[in-house]
């Protein structure tokens, strides 16, 4: 049976529900076809599975990917975030009482926000990993550049901050197949794009 190593999370924590979504799109089983080790802190899957042959696979974040990758001891093989389409992984919430006090306020915040997504689609990687070396201190400038470059290719950063419908219902057709949604909720009740749309133009 095939071996993967995933972090540890609670039941129903978003790496796994999104790895388990796609492995059943996929006509895979995961409790039946697979077995998914759950046992390893976050941040030492990579440890793990360079370090034990038991392991076919393992789901890591960057930069532990291109690591496993530049040490030898394994390959990128699929992106999730790929195979699922774009999930609402972040999102910003806030209550409709600030909404309404405090427009500005979340209209200057989404426009910032917009003015990076704007930044990252109209520099190279080795640009963007120039500007974000700093919050990555423990990685080099080559494994920033690399990891930057395969976000690129995948279209991994949308253009806008616009969360559509189509992603909304992705969400929760992840989180109901995962058992973690009881009921599903209208996208008109709790989404809001007027300032990502305001901020777009």
């Amino acid at each position: 049976m095939t071996q993967i190593y995933m972090d540890m999370v609670a039941t129903g924590g978003m790496p796994e529900m999104v790895f388990e979504y796609i492995l059943k799109q996929n006509g895979l089983d995961p409790q039946k076809d697979l077995s998914i080790d759950q046992s390893i802190d976050f941040g030492s899957t990579a440890a793990a599975f360079a370090g034990d042959d038991s392991a076919d696979f393992t789901v890591e974040f960057e930069p532990s990917a291109t690591a496993l990758e530049k040490e030898g001891t394994g390959h990128v093989v699929a992106s999730l975030g790929v195979e699922s389409g774009y999930v609402p992984y972040t999102s910003y919430s806030a209550k409709t009482s600030y909404l309404k006090e405090y427009p500005d306020v979340i209209q200057k915040f989404t426009n910032g926000l917009q003015m990076g997504m704007e930044f990252v689609r109209e520099h190279t990687p080795e640009e963007i990993a120039q500007v974000i070396a700093p919050q990555f201190p423990e990685t080099d400038m080559e494994t920033l550049t690399t990891i930057v470059k395969r976000y690129h290719e995948q279209d991994t950063w949308k253009e806008n901050l616009i969360f559509e419908k189509e992603s909304f219902e992705l969400l929760q057709d992840i989180l109901e197949d995962a058992g973690e949604l009881s009921r599903r909720m209208p996208y008109e009740k709790l989404v809001t794009v007027e300032y990502a749309e305001k901020a777009a133009e």
